[in-house]
């Protein structure tokens, strides 16, 4: 078999998330049988993604791998996935993997973007997939307080859905918020990995600190707890984006796969 890397963009507005469902538009079934055409295959191949996101979330550096049988053209392949992907899917590169490359289990961090905008005047309606509309003026330093004492590794159950035998525990790596030149309020968020929901709760968890309703040290409370509250709202889902799944060299990837798949004790 051999292993081709995938790296995708997509809007996520008309999808019911990544992950395959019968019956449901999906961004894996729709690449999957992209996959199945150009290459004249009897069934879909089974693709693996970095991120798995969910229903109306985008993403600009999605990574996904897929084993088929014999090593296409490449030039080819990329040229008629192309020419049948929607116009919400765009390849943005194909290519041999190398050896030990697991889209899923080599990755080292994923980052992710959300963007809000607080302020009506700066609303751009053509923009209305990708920005959530907040009614109160967001205190960004505030936030950026708050966020400080989640960075590291914890248990993140309080801001997570746990996914059957999966662990909650996640290293973040970075979290900031930032003015964009328009005036939106942006949050960069990188880590290890996410767990279910968790970039959303995290944003949902930081906006009442931003608009007064919440003290600085209230996220960090919440995450110590290590069970849901019902004061964090999960944010919708069109303000987030995946934009970059980072990897080790190429020498290493087969090493990080055996760590990402230990799974973590928890303290």
């Amino acid at each position: 078999m051999v292993r081709l890397r995938l790296d995708l963009s997509y809007d996520g507005t008309a999808f019911a998330g990544w992950a395959r469902q019968p019956g449901l538009r999906t961004v894996q079934g729709t690449v999957e049988q992209a996959l199945a055409q150009i290459l004249s295959l009897a069934e879909p191949p089974a693709t693996t993604c970095a991120g798995r996101t969910d229903a109306g979330v985008h993403a600009r550096g999605q990574v996904a791998h897929v084993d088929v049988a014999a090593a296409p053209d490449i030039a080819t392949l990329a040229r008629g996935l192309r020419g049948v992907l929607p116009d919400d899917v765009a390849l943005r590169d194909v290519r041999l993997a190398p050896a030990g490359f697991d889209a899923r289990f080599s990755a080292v961090a994923r980052t992710y973007r959300y963007v809000i905008c607080d302020d009506p005047r700066d609303f751009d309606p053509l923009r209305r997939h990708e920005i959530v509309r907040h009614g109160r003026r967001l205190d960004l330093d505030a936030m950026n307080a708050a966020a400080e004492p989640l960075l590291g590794e914890h248990d993140f159950a309080a801001l997570c859905r746990p996914r059957e035998g999966g662990t909650t525990i996640r290293e973040l790596l970075g979290l900031l918020w930032s003015r964009s030149s328009d005036g939106l309020a942006e949050m960069t968020a990188s880590a290890d990995a996410f767990c279910h929901s968790m970039v959303r709760a995290l944003v949902g968890a930081l906006v009442p600190v931003g608009d007064g309703r919440q003290g600085v040290d209230w996220p960090a409370e919440v995450v110590r707890a290590r069970v849901r509250d019902s004061r964090v709202t999960v944010m919708p889902a069109n303000g987030l984006v995946l934009e970059e799944v980072h990897y080790p060299a190429e020498d290493e990837l087969a090493m990080r796969q055996s760590v990402t798949r230990a799974r973590r004790d928890g303290g």
